[in-house]
């Protein structure tokens, strides 16, 4: 159902309820302020000024439906997006109508329960006003809510209740529904809280898309420890919460058509174990037994197959499929209608040129009379005419006698043609009633063919389609594993390879390690022995100073003092210097 029309049915019920004296139409106050509530509802920017440009003409007058709708489209649900809460939309349009048409005498539900019937009532109604509920959709709630109560579906006691309906109205309105579910008519030997947890299973799965929810055990991400959830399962997510009673949100899981669940072995001590992987995080959750197992594996991948056709939720797309199939019959029953009408018009028109045979039957037997009468009429005044004349009389009798024969054999022949002729209209009357409803019985196997031919299709297609996709895992699961195979040879060789290097570097280094040991040997060794003949140079040359005679020129300071000697002899002096020094490095 498309959001619009979802939010037009409780928008209607908010409008009827305002609609005091049923008249259809509502005052101009009580529209703006329902107006200005359901922006406020709806978070849409709210102008007060529209609603009175809208309806500038008529100021003070009240306002129909009809005229409130274009009103209603432009101003409002052409502005409405995803963004506020669809609950509270309808508790808003609830509270308005409820006060005016909800009768407590005889329930026997809470006020809560009310409003979820109430919600149901506008998903499975009708989009035909004034809202209706069809006797095929009362059948499907009904039956759904003594599953969620756990009790037995008694067919017995709802045709009686069909016969009932159909003497009347053939459906229901939203509070003959409420006060259907809350008498307990349909709930005898359940307790209120049995009925009210019904209600609320079926509201959880019909309005607020629920189609699985219970405690199962998740195992966390960061300490991996195991920690028990109420998770809630719906068409594009898995959420889960603390506690059964949602008040404290712990995480979501999202679902998209690429995402697979699988069982696990058991395992840590846990058991009835799967695997839900998505495209960001993957999740180990434990159910509490088998059964349950199967049936969250079960769940989780119809969803997934959903999101991957595109297809609603199953309970949406059911009760789409249930509007189309009442469509189809219908337009059947109107086709069936027509040709009875086409039938019965061919049947009135034979009836009345049977009629017109009949008529010119009587008409030629009246004439046949006629002429009867007037030919004895005539022998009586030919009697009296010639009386005299008995030979003549006789000729003329004889003749008229035979003449008289012969006419009653051909009205005998004629009537007799009669009789067969309304034989064969009883008979071919009979065999029209009979090609009737050989053709009615030709018409309902014919469409029983069809439709097990359409089912045929159906599931050939299908199972074409699961063919196809097993083959085109099988061949692409192939083509990995030959890739894998390749990779991992190519990774070997290059282990290999990286080995033999490795090994031929650890050699390298060892023998390098080696030649730098030899070289710090010999390093330390030149070092310790530089800096022993250093020593005894510097001993030396402290020690010896020579006595010259001393030159009358600059005298050369020196560390021990004025120098005895001259530039000349310096440069001598250290000439010899050096070459004792470069003597024990060649000794060396």
């Amino acid at each position: 159902m498309a959001l619009r029309d979802e939010l037009l049915k409780s928008i209607w019920h908010a409008f009827t309820a305002l609609d005091v004296d049923k008249s259809g139409k509502v005052s101009k106050s009580q529209l703006k302020v329902l107006s200005h509530n359901l922006c406020t509802v709806m978070k849409i920017p709210h102008d007060p000024v529209a609603l009175e440009e809208h309806f500038k003409d008529d100021d003070e007058g009240p306002v129909s439906n009809q005229g409130y709708m274009p009103y209603l489209n432009k101003f409002i649900l052409d502005k409405v997006k995803d963004n506020f809460d669809l609950q509270d939309f309808n508790r808003m349009c609830w509270t308005l109508c409820a006060r005016k048409n909800l009768d407590r005498t005889h329930l026997i539900i809470s006020n809560d329960d009310a409003f979820k019937i109430w919600c149901i009532f506008n998903f499975l109604s009708e989009d035909r006003y004034p809202l209706t509920m069809v006797t095929e959709e009362i059948e499907y709630f009904l039956r759904k809510l003594t599953e969620a109560m756990g009790g037995s579906w008694v067919e017995e006691r709802f045709e009686d209740y069909k016969l009932e309906l159909n003497a009347k109205q053939q459906s229901l309105n939203a509070w003959e529904l409420i006060s259907v579910v809350g008498s307990g008519h349909f709930s005898k030997g359940m307790d209120r809280q049995t009925l009210s947890m019904g209600i609320n299973d079926v509201y959880q799965e019909l309005i607020m898309d629920v189609l699985k929810q219970g405690y199962m055990m998740k195992k966390g991400h960061k300490r991996k420890n195991w920690t028990e959830r109420w998770f809630l399962l719906k068409p594009n997510s898995i959420s889960y919460y603390v506690g059964e009673d949602l008040a404290e949100k712990k995480g979501d899981i999202l679902l998209d058509g690429n995402c697979c669940v699988e069982s696990l072995p058991d395992k840590e001590g846990k058991k009835c174990l799967f695997f839900i992987k998505c495209a960001q995080k993957s999740f180990e959750i434990s159910a509490s037994d088998k059964k349950r197992k199967q049936e969250w594996i079960q769940a989780i991948q119809t969803c997934v197959s959903l999101l991957r056709l595109g297809r609603p939720a199953p309970h949406r797309e059911a009760r789409q499929k249930r509007r189309e199939q009442r469509l189809k019959q219908q337009a059947e029953q109107e086709e069936l209608e027509l040709r009875m009408r086409e039938l019965q018009t061919a049947n009135e028109t034979k009836q009345q040129e049977l009629e017109a045979m009949r008529k010119a039957l009587e008409e030629a037997a009246a004439n046949a009379a006629e002429e009867e009468r007037r030919r004895l009429q005539t022998q009586t005044e030919l009697q009296d005419r010639y009386r005299t004349d008995l030979e003549r009389e006789k000729m003329v009798r004889q003749q008229m006698e035979e003449q008289v024969a012969q006419k009653s054999t051909e009205l005998e022949q004629y009537l007799q043609r009669v009789r067969e002729l309304e034989d064969m209209y009883r008979r071919l009357e009979d065999a029209l009633e009979d090609e009737r409803h050989a053709r009615q019985d030709e018409e309902t196997v014919r469409k029983l063919q069809a439709r097990l031919l359409e089912e045929e299709a159906t599931k050939r297609v299908e199972l074409e389609q699961i063919h196809l996709r097993q083959q085109r895992a099988i061949s692409e699961t192939e083509a990995e594993k030959q890739e894998l195979e390749k990779e991992r040879l190519a990774k070997e060789s290059a282990l290999q390879a990286a080995m033999k290097q490795l090994e031929q570097l650890e050699s390298e280094r060892q023998g390098a390690l080696e030649q730098y040991q030899t070289v710090m040997k010999k390093l330390e060794d030149a070092t310790n022995n530089t800096k022993t003949w250093k020593h005894k140079v510097a001993h030396h040359e402290g020690l010896i100073r020579l006595i010259q005679p001393g030159s009358k020129g600059n005298q050369m300071i020196t560390n021990w003092g004025p120098a005895a000697f001259s530039e000349a002899e310096l440069s001598l002096r250290e000439k010899e210097w050096q070459e004792r020094k470069n003597q024990p490095a060649q000794a060396q």
